[in-house]
């Protein structure tokens, strides 16, 4: 699966590489080679942060839904012990 950014994401990922190389490098870059390294660091790098991120999720998700039981769990047939109850405080 490759990682596709939209226009509007793609001119503003591009507009923070060239911030970035000039605050931060001697030479600035330009339009083409800011893009090219944008594809570079999506087809490369990015596959390693979004599988990351899938697992990062599952693992909180295995943690939640491993605790279902424990959060959601409604005691069966509790009408007449706790009508019971509420009688005999009374």
């Amino acid at each position: 699966m490759s990682i596709e950014l939209n226009r509007q994401q793609r001119t503003d990922a591009i507009a923070s590489i060239k911030r970035y190389f000039e605050e931060n490098l001697p030479e600035p870059i330009g339009d083409l080679p800011a893009g090219m390294l944008l594809d570079y660091l999506l087809e490369e790098i990015g596959p390693l942060v979004y599988n990351q991120a899938i697992s990062d999720a599952q693992s909180r998700l295995t943690s939640v839904v491993a605790d279902l039981t424990g959060d959601l769990y409604e005691k069966p047939l509790a009408y007449w012990p706790t009508l019971d109850s509420k009688r005999k405080r009374r």
